[in-house]
This record gives C-alpha cells, sequence and structure tokens, in this order.
C-alpha cells in the first residue's frame, strides 16, 4: 500500500517541461478568450458593440461584420474609425482600402477622464429610490450576463494579461500614431476610364487589397490583422464596375475564405449604403448571406432628435437616441444557445447614440414620458419639500 497523498502534482522532469513551454504561445495585446467556449476574441473598439456579439463580448477572429446605414450619415463611418483605432493601440495590422494616409491622422485619440467627469459620474441621482442593492442594476442593459459570471465588455479578467481589452476614444481629439504602427492602405481608383474596354477583375482594388492581406497574413503568423472597408460599392469611392455581382460577390468570397484559412488573426468589417444599395435587391441579401454578423443602423431625422430633446428627455442627464440599430445576423452562435437576448439585449428594440466622450453607445429603446405627464418626467409625486410622503407610495 502506498503512503504518497493523493491530489499532488508530480513534478516533470526537464525535458517535457520544455516541450510543453515550446508549444505555449505568447499572449498577443488585445486578444482574450471568450466566456462562452474560449474561442479568441477582439475588442471593436466600442464597448455597447462587443456586448451585443453573440455573448462572446468582442469580436471573435475568422469572422466579419457587415453594417449596413441608411441616409447621409456617417455613424457607420465612426465605428470604423473605433475599430481601426482600437487595432492601432493594440499594435494590430490595419488594412484600409479606399482612403490614403491622411485618414489614419484622423483617428480619434485616447480618452483622459477628468475630475468633474469621475465626480459627475459618482454622484447618485437625487431622485434615486433606496431598494434593496440586488435589484439596484435590474434591468440595466448587460446586467445579466454580469449576473450569470460573463464579464461585461472592456472588462480583463484576472487569468488574461494586464492591458485593456477596449479603450475609450474621444472625438474630439487626434489619436498619435507611434512609430511602430501598422497601417497599410489601398487606394481605389475614382478616375474615369476612356478606354471603354470592359473593366478587368484582376486589376480591381479588392484583388490588390486581398493581395496585400494575404501576403502579410503569411509573413506574420503571430500578428493580428484588421481589415477596413468603408462605404463599399459607393461611386463616390470606387469605380462603377465594383458594383457588378461577379465582381463583389467574388470579393465576399475571397475574404471569407481568408477568414476561414486564418481563424485566429483575422477580422473585417465592411459598411453598406442601403440607401443605393437596399436590403430588397439581390446582390446586397448574398452580401448579407456571405457575411457573418449584420447589422443596420436607421438613424432619426434630425427634426426628431430635436423633438425628442424638447420633450423632456433633456431633463435627464442622457442623451437622446440618434437612430435605431438592428441586428439582423450574430458572428457566432454557441451551440449552446449563446446570444440570447437575455444578455445581450439581442431582442429588445436597440437605440444608439454617438457621445464625444462615450463613443457610440447601444442600449435598448424606450419611449420619452408623454408631455402632459409632468410627474413622469419629473420622477414621481413630491410634496413641497421634494420628497415623496406615505400617501405618495400606498399600494
Amino acid at each position: 500500500m502506498s503512503f504518497r497523498k493523493r491530489n499532488v502534482i508530480v513534478s516533470q522532469t526537464g525535458s517535457s517541461a520544455q516541450n510543453i513551454s515550446k508549444h505555449e504561445k505568447p499572449s498577443i495585446s488585445g486578444v482574450r478568450p471568450s466566456p462562452l467556449d474560449g474561442r479568441l476574441t477582439i475588442s471593436t473598439g466600442t464597448r455597447s458593440l462587443d456586448g451585443l456579439l453573440a455573448g462572446h463580448a468582442g469580436l471573435a477572429l475568422g469572422t466579419s461584420l457587415l453594417v449596413e446605414e441608411s441616409g447621409t450619415t456617417d455613424f457607420g463611418g465612426a465605428l470604423l474609425r473605433y475599430y481601426a483605432a482600437e487595432g492601432v493601440v493594440q499594435g494590430h495590422h490595419i488594412h484600409y482600402l479606399g482612403a490614403s494616409e491622411s485618414w489614419g491622422r484622423e483617428l480619434p485619440g485616447l480618452a483622459v477622464e477628468g475630475k468633474s467627469v469621475k465626480a459627475e459620474e459618482s454622484k447618485p441621482p437625487e431622485d434615486k429610490m433606496k431598494i434593496a442593492w440586488r435589484y439596484e442594476r435590474l434591468g440595466e442593459f448587460g446586467a445579466g450576463a454580469r449576473e450569470r459570471g460573463l464579464p461585461p465588455a472592456g472588462e480583463v479578467s484576472a487569468t488574461s494579461s494586464q492591458s485593456i481589452f477596449c479603450h475609450d476614444f474621444d472625438l474630439s481629439k487626434r489619436l498619435i500614431l507611434p512609430s511602430t504602427a501598422q497601417l497599410h492602405f489601398v487606394p481605389t481608383q475614382t478616375g474615369p476610364s476612356l478606354n471603354f474596354k470592359d473593366p478587368d477583375p484582376i486589376t480591381s482594388p479588392f484583388t490588390k487589397l486581398l493581395a496585400q492581406v494575404s501576403s502579410h497574413l503569411a509573413s506574420n503568423p503571430d500578428s493580428i490583422h484588421r481589415v477596413v472597408v468603408p462605404t463599399i460599392m459607393s461611386p463616390a469611392l470606387y469605380p462603377s464596375y465594383v458594383s457588378q455581382p461577379e465582381v463583389i460577390l467574388q470579393f465576399f468570397h475571397a475574404l471569407r475564405s481568408l477568414l476561414r484559412k486564418y481563424p485566429s488573426q483575422l477580422t473585417a468589417v465592411v459598411t453598406l449604403p442601403l440607401t443605393l444599395f437596399p436590403r430588397a435587391t439581390g446582390l446586397t441579401r448574398w452580401m448579407e448571406l456571405l457575411s457573418d454578423g449584420v447589422f443596420e443602423i436607421a438613424p432619426f431625422p434630425s427634426t426628431a432628435v430635436a423633438v425628442k430633446a424638447a420633450s423632456g428627455l433633456s431633463i435627464s442627464r442622457e442623451d437622446p437616441p440618434q437612430g435605431m440599430l438592428k441586428v439582423h445576423r450574430l458572428p457566432v452562435f454557441h451551440e449552446r444557445g449563446g446570444g440570447g437576448g437575455e444578455a445581450s439585449g439581442f431582442g429588445d428594440d436597440l437605440a444608439f447614440t454617438l457621445n464625444r466622450r462615450k463613443g457610440l453607445v447601444i442600449k435598448p429603446y424606450s419611449l420619452p414620458p408623454v408631455e402632459g405627464d409632468s410627474e413622469a418626467q419629473q420622477g414621481g409625486p413630491e410634496n413641497d419639500q421634494g420628497k415623496a410622503t406615505k400617501d405618495h407610495i400606498e399600494f
């Protein structure tokens, strides 16, 4: 009978320990495992958007997002800037189609929270009801994930590195590009063609982008790459022949092939103007099928935003919503049911607000109080001294 203590790990020999250390990959900045199934994820630069991505608290590597936007606004462009700025700060490779190097100098800078901002956020509201601590965050966006033990978007786990997963950016500042920034720009041909020949798909800007991304992926096997494609098929940035199905669908097929070939290195975000290419067309639906995640941004008219701000929403400290966000498809659905509305708000009506300091904030949409309902606008029934009496709270 052996008298050796149980649950004691036997020390390994020097050769086996060296073999294990060889297989361990060094940690990459800005990458962490998903709380659902452990797949590697990166941040989109927007905390609320990370919380929507099927409960993975980030964009899974090897997936793509298609952001559709209606109207003449550029909220999708702001989302791309946050996505690229986060990659620059984390030291990732950025591949941008259709812009020059000047676009890289217009990325939003890192936000520095001052004492006044912290004091304003830490100050509790005057009309807040004193209830039990477990019900205090009830109904808050993303509270279900915290109750189940999942880390919210932007929070770094204790086992991961101490680097920040999702940074805060300020639109009024400009990001200072480090000397080691990996920004790769692929220009598009905007000049008119006067040779009256059929376009050659080999010389299209999409082919150049895919060739550049493939070469960098092969030469840098331990790096993260982000592909940024703004307002695809827009005549202001791209030649007219790229809207042909044999050109644009071939690009989406090739991009999807690269994402599956390098599932631990590559992500992509593409924006599409719905005003020019609505969802009712077959070409747009094919692009949605070839993308892993599909979001639609529907901004409110400027008059509607002004009316909402003047109808009593300005009493609260929250900014009025600037539009609705529709989730048509999520990148990764886990086989255990990840991506449900109970954790990420997927089943709710979502609205977004673009703030200078907070960035793009996505939260459930709620109607403002009626103009004649003064009690709802002021926070409830109150007496002359500003506090609710026993008569007002009787059931």
